[in-house]
């Protein structure tokens, strides 16, 4: 079968209301109508409304409503918009003219180009070749010397630096303007299609973020939460249909690229807000998918906030929490247990700073329950005078409705801990180390405090508590708890002999 390849470039125009699915990794997912008037056979289309970022090995074009088997036989993208230094590069080893000023007096001159500035698809270059590549793409648009600047040859001599303001003439018939897709497709029909294009494309996130208000006493708070979208792909979306996945989705990516929202619980891992009516949630595959009720335009170069959830009167625990080993991990990396063992100063080192933490329960009954996605919390207070004061901020990891979101918001003021190795005792041929500690905390508060001692048992995993001065809980393989009531002004000492064996 022959096919008729056309002559005529045809342009596709996209339609309305895109869709847009942003991730937290720093990419999105964009989605468009485009109308194509196609001939039976094959065309040359052209599609100059793409992203500066896409991934190009990731478009998919194809018509939704079945009518027409569309194939793409051949697809290039440029992305190498008009610029002065593209224009420069263009005419090097040519004669143009410069605009020169001279107070009231413009002149014409001149000059030959000998050298552009103009370093091309450096950043693409950088991702996909590296660092050496890229470098070496530079020395070729700059020179080994890097210079940043062209050079421009007037009167027999070298200028660096433009001499005045450059006329360029008529740019070639392939230059292009915006990013574009130009396709060689095959149709088995003729006449107007609606298709449908998707890509991957970089330059796009979101994140969420809290506030949590306090009254001045009680544990009630009241919660608002944000979404902020950023749009730094080199397009723009009109009354766009935008949803954003949360969770830790498979992507590769360039090392410089990589993102990850780290989860900061608190600074010992002392681990952890519902939807209002502008976004909806559901589950997605492993992930939670969150829609935007009503379309939303996202201009290029723009950051937009939406608030996605509001909930009052949500019950709340500010607790504190002493934990006074303080262990350089970097000092002991690769130690084996019977090295710790003989280590007598191994976790002698403390601090005297009591964490605040404050918690609430991710419920129905608490007023919240839906899947939380990642995001820094904010927490403020309000003062005597009613004025909202803030009282510190952390991050919380993806929280599963049904889950505990505890942070770390700050240090106390006017509690202190100690804490102190009082004996070491080993006998390396039997076998067995003993470890004597003395715990002080201290409540310089006018009102009574509840401090929450952890003791991390750092030397190995078989150990035994021996003698300890009151109660405490097991809350891991190798931590421990005690719960210290304090009146106001009060000292209170927690002593405790650990026997561990290997």
């Amino acid at each position: 079968m022959r096919h008729l390849i056309l002559p005529l470039l045809i342009a596709a125009s996209a339609a309305a209301e895109p869709s847009v699915t942003i991730y937290n990794q720093r990419f999105g997912v964009v989605r468009e109508n485009i109308h194509l008037e196609l001939q039976q056979g094959v065309n040359q289309v052209s599609f100059n409304d793409t992203t500066a970022h896409l991934e190009t090995d990731s478009v998919m074009l194809r018509d939704p409503a079945g009518k027409a088997n569309i194939r793409i036989l051949e697809q290039n993208y440029r992305a190498d918009q008009l610029s002065p230094e593209l224009l420069l590069s263009l005419n090097e080893g040519k004669f143009i003219d410069f605009i020169i000023q001279n107070g009231d007096q413009r002149d014409i001159v001149q000059g030959r180009v000998v050298r552009s500035n103009y370093a091309p698809h450096s950043a693409t270059a950088m991702q996909r070749y590296g660092q050496q590549y890229q470098m070496a793409q530079t020395a070729y648009a700059y020179g080994n010397a890097g210079a940043s600047q062209p050079i421009i040859e007037i009167y027999g001599k070298l200028h660096f630096g433009l001499p005045g303001q450059p006329l360029f003439p008529s740019i070639p018939d392939d230059t292009i303007l915006k990013p574009t897709l130009t396709w060689t497709l095959e149709s088995d029909t003729a006449g107007p299609v609606e298709a449908e294009i998707g890509y991957v494309t970089g330059g796009m996130s979101w994140e969420s973020s809290y506030n949590l208000v306090a009254p001045k006493e009680g544990e009630k708070v009241d919660l608002v939460g944000w979404v902020t979208m950023d749009n730094q792909s080199g397009k723009s979306f009109e009354n766009a249909h935008i949803k954003l996945m949360a969770g830790n989705v498979s992507k590769i990516q360039s090392e410089d690229m990589r993102f990850r929202m780290t989860d900061i619980n608190g600074p010992a891992g002392y681990a952890g807000a519902a939807m209002g009516p502008t976004v909806t949630e559901k589950s997605f595959d492993e992930y939670h998918l969150y829609s935007i009720e009503r379309p939303t335009t996202l201009r290029d170069r723009e950051t937009k906030q939406v608030e996605f959830v509001h909930a009052d009167g949500i019950t709340s625990t500010r607790f504190y929490v002493y934990d006074g080993a303080k262990i350089d991990p970097n000092q002991y990396r690769g130690w084996g247990t019977e090295q710790l063992m003989q280590q007598r100063d191994y976790g002698t080192q403390s601090n005297k700073l009591v964490w605040v933490m404050r918690e609430f329960e991710n419920t129905k009954e608490n007023g919240l329950g839906i899947p939380l996605p990642a995001g820094k919390t904010r927490f403020y207070q309000r003062d005597d005078d009613g004025q909202l004061e803030f009282t510190g901020e952390n991050v919380i990891a993806h929280t599963p409705q049904g889950e505990t979101v505890r942070v770390y918001t700050g240090d106390a003021f006017d509690l202190v801990g100690e804490r102190k190795q009082v004996s070491y005792s080993t006998d390396y041929n039997a076998h067995w180390v003993d470890e004597l500690f003395e715990i002080t905390v201290r409540n310089r508060k006018k009102e009574p405090a509840q401090i929450r001692v952890v003791e991390h048992l750092y030397r190995g995993v078989n150990w035994e508590i021996r003698t300890p001065s009151m109660a405490f809980t097991k809350t891991d393989s190798q931590s421990i708890e005690f719960r210290v009531d304090l009146q106001p002004d009060e000292e209170k000492k927690v002593t405790y002999l650990v026997h561990y064996t290997w």
